[in-house]
Formats: structure tokens, sequence, C-alpha cells
């Protein structure tokens, strides 16, 4: 009976966490699914050229307001980069899609407080600028080319069809586009299916919450944790949130609630906000990314396809 107890208060402590942050949810789906029927994906392989300043910026908007699943994301950047999108700014539009994303911040806020949700966006920006700094020092250009090669090898062997890109049916222009009742409708529909595709890492994310925060007992966070030994706690509390979103296999939008959880257990906010910054790290991640040559994301890809 009072395991029954348990499983039922847990479920109702996700429910609330889920109830409070839905508004957060749905804005954030909605504004995903207008950029991603009103910006045709050849007008962000043409932004994608370069990795100047002013397209890594505009870039990391276009991330910002993208779908929140860090899959996607991943399967998305490897996309572009086929493509012919410059390889720096695919992968900075990954990790905007995955650290800078509306929703997530608003959630954040919601669940933890709005240091965690400041910490995402700075630590998100410093991450970015870091990455592009590096990215051309650490992979040569000839590599990059060829990886791109066996991306289109891959692609041609597979004869795919190409979908036709939604957001270049509704008129030439931008204005165009966002006056087109059929591009709105494609805007709710690309909502849902971010909604669609992401309700399993939504569900195991709160349900986990709710179990961590009635299941668990203070002095198992104590033991994991290890907490009140200062700059050793942060340290530690810094390497066990990685591991942790290393395997718990929930994308970025599904970590929010296991974060605010594992926070109010003990982990250290570093820890906390470490384990945030770790979703790309997750397993079903690896076969996504740019430098691989598998197939799409776990959890789908809803930007169609353009030719």
């Amino acid at each position: 009976m009072a395991f029954l107890d348990t499983v039922w208060q847990s479920v109702l402590e996700g429910f609330f966490m889920f109830w409070g942050t839905l508004w957060a949810l749905v804005l954030g789906f909605t504004l995903s699914g207008a950029v991603q029927a009103f910006v045709s994906r050849r007008e962000m392989q043409k932004a994608m050229g370069d990795h100047r300043p002013a397209t890594v910026v505009r870039t990391g908007l276009l991330g910002a307001a993208s779908s929140s699943c860090s899959y996607a994301a991943a399967a998305l950047a490897k996309s572009l980069f086929q493509r012919g999108a410059d390889f720096t700014t695919a992968m900075v539009f990954m990790l905007a899609s995955t650290n800078l994303v509306v929703e997530l911040g608003i959630v954040l806020w919601l669940l933890a407080g709005w240091q965690f949700a400041l910490a995402e966006f700075v630590g998100g920006a410093i991450m970015i600028a870091l990455f592009v700094l590096a990215a051309p020092r650490v992979f040569p250009a000839a590599e990059l080319e060829q990886a791109r090669a066996r991306l289109a090898e891959r692609a041609a062997a597979q004869s795919h069809p190409e979908e036709a890109d939604g957001a270049e049916q509704h008129g030439t222009g931008l204005w165009a586009r966002i006056r087109s009742a059929a591009g709105w409708a494609d805007a709710a529909g690309y909502a849902v299916s971010d909604a669609t595709m992401l309700r399993r890492e939504l569900i195991i994310g709160y349900l986990v919450a709710g179990l961590l925060a009635v299941a668990v007992p203070p002095a198992v966070y104590s033991a994991v944790f290890f907490p009140g030994h200062g700059l050793l706690t942060d340290a530690w509390d810094a390497l066990v949130g990685p591991l942790v979103a290393f395997a718990s296999f929930v994308c970025s939008i599904g970590n929010v609630p296991l974060a605010a959880a594992l926070y109010r257990g003990g982990l250290g906010f570093g820890g906390t906000v470490a384990f945030v910054f770790a979703d790309l790290i997750a397993f079903p991640s690896w076969p996504s990314t740019p430098s691989s040559t598998a197939g799409a994301s776990p959890c789908g890809s809803s930007w169609r396809s353009g030719r």
C-alpha cells in the first residue's frame, strides 16, 4: 500500500511540474513551428555558408527559435552540413537549438529559478564562442570535405526521395508566407509535430522528476552528491551531472524537470547546469551528429528537407 501511495504521489508531483510549465512549452513549440513554416531550409543553408560573426549570430538566433529536441537538432545540423552549410555554423545551430531555446529557459526559470535560466543562456553563448574559435583549428578543412562527400555518397546510396520545402510553397518572400493561411496551417502542424515527437521525453522527464522528488530519501542524495565539502563538492557535482545526463537517454526538454529534481535533492548549481548542457552526449544523439554517417535522429526531425 505504501508503495502504491509513493507511486501516486510521484505521478502527481510530475503532473504539477508539467502543469506549471505547460504555457512555456506551448509558447516554445509555437515559435518553433512558425520558424519551420516560414524560413525554408534552402534559405538557412545560404545563410550558413561561412562562420563570420554576423553569420554565427544569425544562426544562433535561428537555432534558439527552432525545435528543442537535441536529437532532431543534431540530425538537422548534419543535413545542413551535407547540403553545403559551413561545418562550424551547422554546429552552432545545433548548440543553439539545445542550449539557447526559449522554452527551455522559461521552464528552467519556473522549475529551478532565474539563475539557471541565466546560466543556460550565458553558458550557451560562451560554449558557442569557444567552439567558433576552436573548430577551424581542430577540424581540418580537407577532412570536413571528405566527411561531406561521405554523407552525400550515403544519401545517394539510400536514394531517399526528397520532400518539398513547405516554406517555399507559400510565397517567394517572408511576408508573403506570413500572410498565407496555408503557411500558418503548416506552422500549427509543425508545432504539433514537435510536441508529438517529444512526448516520450516529456513524459519520462516529468515522471522521473516526480519520482526523484518524492521517492528518493535525502540520505541517497547526500551519499551521491557529496555535499558540504566546498570546491571538492563543486568539482564532483560537475563530473556527476554530465554522467547522469549521459546515461539518461532523455533529450534537452526532458532534462529540465530532471535537473530541477536533482538540484532539490542536493546536486550543486554547477553540477545541475552541467547536467542541462550535457544532453548532446546522451547515447541516442551520437548517430545524428554531422561527424557521423549514420541515419536519422531517434525522435525524428519535423523540419522538412529542402531541395
